[in-house]
C-alpha cells in the first residue's frame, strides 16, 4: 500500500488549548501520503490562523471524492457540530463541550464506516468536561464505550521504548482492587495480540513490572504479586507468551531492559508514564489497543496557556499522524 493516500480523521480537542495551532502547523508541512480530515467548526482555525498571522485555506471535506495529499496551508474540514460558545486562548468554556464530544462521535463513527483509515485526537480538558456534566475520564474510556469495546489498553511510545498501562484513569488507592488475576490477563492478552498486528511484531517480548516496591520484596511489601500478578504471568507464559517478570518498577526502565523488550507494563499510570515522558516528551505517541478502529493522539494535554502564542512543538503531534499511517498500512 505504499504511496496510497490515506484518509485520516483529526479532531483538534479543546478549542480553547493548544490543539487548533498544531492542526493548523501541521498543514503547513503536511505529511506526505496522508489527507487529513480535520473534524471541527472551521470558524475556529480560522479565528485561530488569523491569531497566529498563518496563511490558510480551507475546503470542505467531500467523503466521495477520491483522496489527495494535504497541500501547505490548506485544510481540508469535516464540520460535525457548531461550537457552542465564544472561544478565548487559554480559557475553556463548559458550553463547549458537547462540541469536543460530537467531534469525536463523528470521527468514530467514520472510522467504523471505512471513511477514515484512522483517527488522530488533539489533548481535550478532562475537568471542563466533567464540569459540563459529562462523566469524561479520558479518550481511552470513552472510546471504549463508543464503540464498544471491553478491553482496552493505553500504550505510549518513543524511540525504542513502549509503556503499556493495566489501570489508566484511576486514583492510586484504587489501582490494588481493581488489580486482579482477569483484568491483567485481559490486559497482556491485547497488548501481546496488538503488538502482533498493529506493530508486525510476530514474538512480542513483554516485562512487566510489580505494583510495589521490590516487586513485594517476597510479600513483605505486599502481596499483589504472589497472589496476582505471579499466577497470571505463569498462566499465559504456559500458552506460549514471552513474558518477563514482575520486575521491580525502579530497575525495569533500564536501557538494557529497554532494548531487551517490545513493550513495558506498568501497573498504573505514574509508575511508567514519567519515564517514558522524560526520554521522549514532545515526541512520544499515545496509542490506544483493543479498538476496532486505529487511534493515536499525542503526548500532552491543552497546554492553555500556549494556546495562540505560536511558541508550541508539533513534534508529538507529527508522531502520532506517523504511528496513525504506518499502523493503517499495516493493516
Amino acid at each position: 500500500m505504499t504511496g496510497t493516500i490515506l484518509r485520516i480523521a483529526v479532531t483538534p480537542g479543546e478549542p480553547a488549548g493548544i490543539g487548533p495551532d498544531l492542526c493548523l502547523l501541521l498543514q503547513q508541512q503536511p505529511p506526505p501520503d496522508v489527507e487529513a480530515v480535520y473534524i471541527c467548526d472551521p470558524e475556529l482555525l480560522l479565528a485561530r490562523a488569523a491569531r497566529l498571522g498563518l496563511p490558510v485555506r480551507l475546503r470542505s471535506f467531500d467523503p466521495s471524492a477520491t483522496p489527495r495529499a494535504g497541500t501547505a496551508g490548506e485544510l481540508c474540514v469535516a464540520q460535525a457540530s457548531a461550537l457552542r460558545a465564544p472561544v478565548r486562548c487559554g480559557v475553556p468554556d463548559s458550553g463547549n463541550a458537547r462540541y469536543v464530544l460530537d467531534t469525536l462521535d463523528a470521527a468514530v463513527a467514520g472510522c467504523r464506516e471505512g471513511t477514515f483509515a484512522a483517527l488522530v485526537t488533539g489533548p481535550v480538558h478532562k475537568a471542563v468536561m466533567n464540569d459540563a456534566g459529562f462523566p469524561f475520564s479520558g479518550h481511552t474510556e470513552y472510546l471504549a464505550a463508543a464503540t464498544d469495546s471491553s478491553d482496552v489498553v493505553m500504550l505510549l511510545t518513543t524511540g525504542k521504548l513502549r509503556v503499556a498501562l493495566a489501570t489508566t484513569h484511576v486514583p492510586l488507592a484504587k489501582v490494588s482492587a481493581l488489580l486482579t488475576g482477569d483484568r491483567l490477563q485481559r490486559v497482556i492478552r491485547v497488548l501481546h495480540r496488538d503488538l502482533q498486528t498493529r506493530f508486525g511484531i510476530a514474538q512480542p517480548r513483554i516485562k512487566v513490572c510489580g505494583l510495589n516496591p521490590h516487586a513485594g520484596e517476597g510479600g513483605h511489601l505486599g502481596r499483589e504479586e504472589i497472589e496476582v500478578i505471579i499466577p497470571t504471568l505463569d498462566g499465559l507464559r504456559a500458552a506460549g507468551m514471552n513474558l518477563a517478570g514482575p520486575l521491580p518498577a525502579d530497575t525495569a526502565f533500564t536501557a538494557e531492559n529497554i532494548a531487551d523488550s517490545d513493550a513495558i507494563l506498568a501497573m498504573y499510570h505514574d509508575q511508567g508514564l514519567p519515564v517514558l515522558k522524560h526520554l521522549g516528551f514532545g515526541r512520544a505517541v499515545n496509542i490506544t489497543l483493543g479498538l476496532p478502529i486505529i487511534r493515536t493522539s499525542v503526548d500532552h494535554g491543552t497546554a492553555l496557556e500556549l494556546a495562540g502564542t505560536g511558541r508550541i512543538d508539533t513534534g508529538s503531534m507529527r508522531m502520532a499522524m506517523q504511528y496513525a499511517a504506518e499502523m493503517a498500512r499495516r493493516k
